[in-house]
């Protein structure tokens, strides 16, 4: 079921122009909707990314899908969309993709820039190793990004990865593959990076996924964020099973580019490659 969306707060930065409402629920919501400038499929991409995220135990926003009424954005002026050329669009009503929004709203609890002695000093630095693998596995074809995020009382933050509309190559559902793609701006965040096992445990898990699991994530998607194609979908999700075995190429591919991202990384050291994964169909797709 979905969150009722009650109040719009504000519009929030970035390309999608998305908004801060106030669900039903009594939670700040990040609504993302369906005539967002980007696309209409990075509302799926969004859901499906973000809750394989979750799956494998890396640190994202709660995500759920946010109802808005036609009512609330006749009744709010400021829901509309920006357009560069012709008079504003107002925003589509029904089911949206809604990321929850993070820490509250005083200033300082959540950032989205650190420097670098207070990036390094972050409580889960180490996911941004398991976060490139999945954005590896996922096709993202923009820059990771995070925002970061501490209590009131303490000092060290957390990074939370947030932003996945643009993976599985946006709008294309694709997967191009360049070594740069899907990767933090910053090389500080790998600087630890030793080897393989700094992945872990997040590059085995995506590796041993569950082909269900990712097939009923994709269950959760509303048919009207991918214009109800169904083959389209099930092509996408087949490619995920697949990819699951090319985490590990698609990760060298990055330690060996011109960014040298990976300064502690050990070349001399044999790594065993994991045996390759079944190509076939893993089972037929219901929605």
């Amino acid at each position: 079921m979905a969150i009722l969306a009650v109040q719009a707060i504000r519009r929030m930065r970035g390309g999608a122009q998305s908004q801060l409402m106030l669900g039903a629920d009594r939670n700040l919501w990040v609504v993302k909707f369906q005539n967002n400038p980007q696309h209409l499929r990075v509302l799926a991409n969004e859901l499906l990314a973000t809750r394989l995220a979750e799956a494998v135990g890396l640190t994202v926003p709660i995500t759920d899908v946010v109802e808005v009424s036609a009512w609330l954005i006749a009744n709010t002026p400021s829901m509309h969309i920006e357009q560069a050329h012709g008079q504003p669009q107002p925003l589509t009503s029904g089911f949206q993709f809604g990321s929850r929004f993070l820490g509250g709203l005083l200033p300082g609890l959540v950032v989205d820039y650190l420097p670098e002695p207070q990036l390094e000093d972050l409580r889960n630095l180490r996911e941004f190793a398991g976060m490139l693998a999945l954005d590896k596995w996922t096709g993202n074809a923009n820059g990771r990004q995070a925002v970061f995020d501490r209590r009131l009382r303490e000092r060290r933050y957390r990074a939370t990865f947030i932003d996945q509309g643009f993976c599985f190559n946006a709008g294309d559902w694709t997967f191009p593959d360049l070594p740069l793609r899907g990767v933090f701006a910053r090389n500080r965040v790998y600087s630890r990076i030793t080897g393989w096992s700094s992945f872990e445990p997040w590059l085995t898990r995506i590796e041993e996924l569950d082909p269900d699991t990712i097939f009923n994530i994709a269950d959760l998607i509303p048919p009207e964020w991918y214009l109800g194609d169904m083959p389209a979908l099930e092509h996408l999700l087949e490619q995920l099973v697949r990819r699951r075995s090319r985490v590990r190429p698609l990760i060298a591919a990055f330690r060996d580019s011109n960014r040298e991202p990976f300064p502690l990384w050990d070349t001399k050291v044999t790594i065993a490659v994991p045996p390759q994964f079944n190509q076939g169909v893993m089972g037929k797709f219901v929605m």
